[in-house]
């Protein structure tokens, strides 16, 4: 049987250029090189006696605080919190934009999770020094074999060097290039727990090339693993990733699909790649790609749903049979209080903390969905005990949804089952961008309508995170689609949600629709602006807007 080390390995190369998955005309000259820390610049190698060493100094800190511990205990604690953060930190760079834990989450969530209140909160305001020990005390750290030759040879050539390092302890890193002399060499320095975020997020690499006023395709990126450094340097389109091996790099903790430009045993075949890249002719510029999705002649269609897809209007007896359902969740816990009278409590403070939530959130220019957690808290309602919480709580994704289905009966609106027909014949592809308490209720909605088969997604804010006009949950649609924003048509009825957001992700085609919630003035306000580019009075009036653009592009 094949293990998942050997799947995942990177082909072997000497101190020099050799094989690789590009070749060495493609490499582009760098404008700047940005280097890991960790297994580029130093090796490490663990100290046999540096846990104990950190357990004595966590001694040490809380008996001067009058606490007494044995280092055997303490060691315990050290030896867990290292394998959980471990696996956190593989975890971590599964995701898509991993944040980097603060120095008292490393200190309380896991070095010392298992310590009492007390030991606990003592280390934690201790919390950035012993991390920066730590680092010291369990590792020892040697400059790898050729950084101070390649250095000589990016300054020769006035490269600007930088690195960019995951790390718990961002100081410790500055010290020991301190010490070997090298830190003024790097024109920038970028941690982990100093700008908030870790490989393989991006920004990280973005970051470093702002500070050198280059882009990330002008960069050579040097690391050595492939779940963080490839990723990250691929995410962030840069340049060249190139790999320095050490002990992990062929035993990545997952599997990766990405793979290095090239990978060295040491960062001495870096210095040969180098020089012989500059000395190299500038490669031909080249030619523009032909068979982009972007140059099909399939259009796409993001609409909304409440006001354009459907018109709403109360429906106060599937309200009241909420609140009779509703009732009788609570009635087990809703001790000498009328269980009836108490789900009107909870559902009047309900529904006005969650309008008086969305506009303070508006205000401030934050575009974070309530959860159903949230909208379910109710923290000022009357005769709302802890037991009638958590009984809320526990219940809290089923009632949002029931919620979602009962405050409104809803009816499709002229021309929509038109409009989904002829893209769904043309291969146009449709994405529903909503604003909602419940995306499942909004999917229910409509199968309800017959529409839900022409329809490829619902990105619903409640599942997504953010409201429209916040461009991610627009830009989501967009990729499902695999639009070109050139060629979409963003139908809604909300200058400053649908237009708003719309508009932030250039999309050619902002279309809003009549007869929603916006009255006229403020669409005609909205067309003046540029928020909107069309005005309907229906949404299948969008139709001959697509056939006349279709026609227009082919």
């Amino acid at each position: 049987m094949t293990s998942l080390h050997t799947q995942q390995s990177v082909p072997v190369m000497a101190d020099a250029p050799g094989q690789s998955f590009a070749t060495l005309s493609a490499l582009p000259v760098p404008k700047a090189i940005l280097l890991d820390f960790g297994g580029v610049i130093f090796e490490t190698s663990k100290h046999p006696e540096g846990r104990d060493r950190l357990a004595a100094l966590y001694q040490q800190r809380l008996q001067d605080a009058g606490m007494e511990f044995s280092v055997e205990r303490l060691r315990h604690s050290i030896d867990a919190g290292l394998t959980a953060l471990k696996a956190w930190k593989n975890a971590s760079s599964r995701r898509l934009a991993p944040r980097e834990l603060t120095h008292r989450e490393v200190i309380t969530d896991f070095m010392v999770s298992d310590l009492p209140a007390g030991a606990r909160e003592l280390l934690a305001s201790h919390a950035p020094d012993l991390l920066v020990q730590q680092n010291r005390l369990i590792s020892d750290h040697h400059l790898r074999p050729g950084i101070a030759e390649l250095i000589t040879v990016a300054q020769r050539a006035n490269i600007p060097l930088g690195i960019v390092s995951n790390a718990h302890a961002g100081a410790s890193h500055r010290q020991l290039l301190d010490e070997h002399h090298l830190g003024d060499v790097f024109a920038v320095q970028i941690y982990s727990d100093e700008v908030g975020i870790r490989k393989p997020h991006p920004e990280v690499l973005q970051l470093a090339a702002d500070a050198l006023n280059v882009e990330p395709s002008q960069c050579w990126y040097v690391g050595d693993t492939q779940d963080r450094d490839v990723v990250a340097g691929r995410r962030a389109n840069v340049g060249a990733v190139l790999l320095t091996r050490c002990h992990h790099t062929d035993t990545p903790p997952f599997a990766v699909s990405e793979r290095a430009d090239m990978v060295f045993e040491t960062p001495r075949g870096l210095i040969e790649l180098l020089e012989d890249t500059l000395a190299a002719p500038e490669p031909q510029d080249a030619l523009p790609a032909t068979d982009t999705p972007h140059q099909t002649n399939r259009w796409t269609l993001l609409i909304d749903h409440g006001g354009v897809i459907s018109t709403s209007v109360q429906d106060l007896q599937q309200q009241q049979d909420f609140q009779t359902k509703l009732a009788r969740l609570l009635e087990p816990v809703a001790g000498e209080q009328d269980p009836a009278q108490l789900a009107r409590t909870i559902m009047t403070s309900a529904l006005a903390d969650h309008q008086q939530r969305k506009a303070q959130r508006h205000q401030l220019g934050d575009h974070t969905e309530v959860t159903p957690q949230e909208f379910w808290s109710v923290p000022d309602a009357v005769g709302v005990t802890a037991a009638v919480r958590a009984r809320l709580r526990s219940e809290c994704s089923g009632l949002m949804a029931a919620w979602g289905q009962a405050k409104s009966r809803r009816t499709i609106r002229t021309g929509v089952v038109e409009l989904m027909q002829w893209c769904a014949q043309h291969g146009h592809r449709i994405v529903v961008v909503t604003n909602t308490v419940s995306g499942t209720a909004v999917r229910s909605q409509l199968e309800d309508h017959g529409i839900a088969q022409y329809i490829t997604a619902v990105v619903a804010s409640d599942e997504f995170g953010k409201r429209k006009p916040d461009p991610s949950i627009v830009q989501a649609a967009l990729d499902i689609a695999g639009a070109d924003p050139q060629r979409t048509v963003f139908l809604g009825d909300k200058p400053d949600t649908d237009g708003r957001g719309a508009t932030a992700c250039n999309i050619a085609y902002r279309v809003l629709v009549r007869g929603g919630s916006t009255a006229e003035p403020a669409l005609q306000t909205a067309l003046a602006d540029n928020l909107a580019t069309h005005l309907v009075d229906e949404p299948g009036d969008v139709l001959s807007l697509m056939q006349s653009a279709t026609r227009l592009t082919h």
